[in-house]
């Protein structure tokens, strides 16, 4: 299974939680995505160049402490991960 992860010391606010998603989620685009919840929530979804729409993967948050003290929306982003099932969300 795929692995992806996302480092919560890489970034203190959501402008950089989007940027991190953008570098570790999305490959080959010729566009950015959006900097929103709803652009995350459909990244989560795939075919964004790193894993397909719907493959099963593995995205492990490091350092997520750290991020759910500094970012407002964090517990919403988590609700937001969990809503699809081909994603195993390990915080770390």
């Amino acid at each position: 299974m795929r692995v992806i992860e996302i480092n919560g010391s890489k970034f203190s606010n959501l402008t950089g939680f989007y940027r991190e998603v953008e570098r570790e989620m999305t490959f080959g685009l010729n566009w950015k995505i959006g900097k929103n919840l709803n652009a995350f929530n459909d990244v989560l979804f795939g075919g964004f160049g790193v894993h397909d729409v719907d493959e099963k993967c593995i995205l492990k948050w490091h350092n997520s402490k750290k991020s759910k003290t500094e970012l407002k929306d964090f517990d919403r982003i988590i609700e937001i991960i969990k809503e699809h099932d081909n994603i195993e969300l390990q915080l770390t």
